[in-house]
């Protein structure tokens, strides 16, 4: 089983990025996904998790800013970051598990992708 993601990138503060995370070798009960975030010095952060359902759960500290949306053709989930800050700045993971519910909670999810690095200036 395999988690990539993609997209990361250095950007000023009030653009958006779309990161990418690409799953494979999964068996179909692996069917919550999520997005984490992790900066310097600080706890892994849940940002938003999606069921296979399509069901949805955003960090409501993020006010909107992050959206989490999937391709099951291309078996990727996206997160549609905009408006971003530089309290943005992190490492941001892909997970994938079996919990319902589907929510943005690290001890639920124990497939993980590497990460990849937002920067936010």
């Amino acid at each position: 089983v395999q988690l990539v993601e993609s997209g990361g990138d250095s950007v000023q503060a009030g653009k958006s990025l779309t990161l990418s995370c690409t799953a494979s070798g999964f068996p179909d009960n692996y069917y919550c996904f999520g997005w984490f975030r992790q900066a310097p010095g600080k706890e892994r952060e849940g940002v938003a998790a999606m069921n296979r359902d399509g069901t949805l759960s955003h960090a409501r500290s993020l006010k909107g800013r992050f959206t989490i949306s999937r391709d099951n053709a291309k078996s990727t989930h996206y997160l549609q970051m905009n408006d971003l800050e530089p309290e943005d700045t992190a490492m941001y993971f892909c997970a994938a598990g079996r919990a319902y519910p589907c929510l943005p909670v690290a001890g639920l999810f124990p497939s993980w992708g590497q990460g990849t690095q937002v920067t936010v200036s």
